[in-house]
């Protein structure tokens, strides 16, 4: 059923603000030589247009028994990570079409969606402390306070970008961003390429900091580029997805999911992901010494937006698990991805197994997608959004038998 109503005049309100950014340039597609990989591989271009709502997928995702999916909210371009205002208001960071949207609810169920910013260089990080909605873009980190009482006339922002000091490398430059149990900011660094040499300190990180940007503390270095982390809800520890590098094989290296119980743990980029020692580093160092990914999660996945369950609506079985939304591949002469996945987890938290959630995204019988998940976000009444960046589409899944 579609439960979304794009707000009137959207479209042409979107026309009458400035101009969008452009875009920073893709980097060369084509394969290293020696690699095996085709050269005509190429990212995905996500749609810049709405998409009409009869023509979202709804009828061909598939979810476990007693699952049932939605449209929350369509005509939201580029849409990707989410975050919960006090009031109930989703905001939705994006990268391509520099956008910040915020999706409320209406009285009889619907939502409307207005754009509160515009014109920013990759704004994807998107959380909230307090009443204050923070965007983390490439270049810029900004706070707009008390933003859910003004969504018609946004504040203007505070801009924190000084204190934060974030390098604003283009390459893997867009940030994932939530609040954790301690009141800190955490945030990821990218590597600003696919794979060399660089600053081990600078880049392939997560960090943390004050929400005034001061105290910048490393929780783990040598993760490649994480867009997608959050604190599990009963030891407090710090998780994160994590994509591998591109242009060595259709099946290696794995994107992974880390587990991090001490700030300032190694867990090996550039020279291994897991067991594997990459070939392409400029050093060779023993894979052992490294912590371990407390799971793999599939070769060129780009395994991205995760949320621990903490609702009471989903079946017990999914208390504390990972929703993990995995965008798909691009970098593979066989798509993988396109979906949500489950990370199950035991009593000492340890990765149990991952299951497939929500799929029907990815056509594999013709090798082509009907949209791309890209953050999952838990609602307080227990149910699950998701993300379709491609389509520029929320859904929402309920439980019920």
């Amino acid at each position: 059923m579609v439960r979304s109503m794009l707000a009137a005049g959207l479209v042409a309100a979107a026309f009458a603000l400035p101009a969008l950014a452009q875009a920073p340039a893709a980097p060369p597609t084509g394969a290293p030589p020696g690699t095996a990989m085709n050269p005509a591989l190429a990212p995905h271009a996500p749609r810049m247009t709405v998409t009409p709502p009869d023509q979202l997928p709804v009828a061909a995702l598939r979810l476990p028994d007693g699952f049932r999916a939605e449209v929350f909210a369509h005509g939201i371009p580029g849409a990707r990570m989410m975050t919960e205002g006090p009031g109930g208001t989703i905001f939705v960071g994006t990268r391509t079409i520099g956008r910040v949207y915020a999706v409320s609810p209406n009285p009889d169920g619907t939502t409307r969606t207005r754009i509160v910013a515009q014109g920013l260089a990759q704004p994807n990080g998107v959380a909230m402390v307090g009443d204050s909605l923070y965007v983390m873009a490439i270049n810029r980190v900004l706070r707009f306070d008390g933003i859910e009482a003004r969504l018609d006339n946004p504040p203007a922002p505070a801009d924190l970008t000084a204190a934060f000091n974030l390098p604003p490398d283009q390459h893997h430059g867009w940030k994932f961003l939530t609040l954790g149990p301690d009141g800190r900011l955490y945030t990821n660094v990218g590597v600003p390429c696919n794979i060399c040499e660089f600053d081990r300190d600078r880049f392939a990180l997560l960090v943390s900091f004050n929400p005034d940007g001061s105290d910048r503390r490393i929780e783990a270095r040598g993760i490649r580029n994480s867009v997608g982390m959050g604190h599990h809800p009963v030891t407090r520890e710090l998780w994160a997805t994590n994509n591998a590098r591109d242009w060595l094989d259709n099946d290696l290296p794995e994107d992974s999911l880390h587990r991090i119980r001490r700030s300032g743990e190694d867990h090996g980029f550039p020279y291994c992901v897991g067991s594997f020692a990459d070939p392409g580093a400029h050093a060779r160092r023993d894979c052992a010494e490294f912590d371990q990914p407390a799971a793999l999660l599939g070769p060129h996945t780009a395994a991205l937006g995760m949320r621990f369950y903490t609702g009471a609506m989903f079946p017990e079985a999914y208390r504390n698990a990972i929703f993990i939304a995995r965008r798909g591949s691009w970098n593979r002469e066989r798509l993988s991805g396109f979906d949500v996945v489950v990370a199950k987890l035991d009593a000492q938290g340890n990765v149990t197994g991952i299951e497939p959630f929500m799929t029907g995204w990815r056509d594999d019988a013709n090798q082509r997608f009907l949209g791309r998940p890209v953050d999952v976000h838990v609602m307080r009444d227990g149910s699950l959004l998701v993300a379709d960046e491609q389509l520029g589409a929320i859904y929402r899944v309920t439980y019920g038998r």
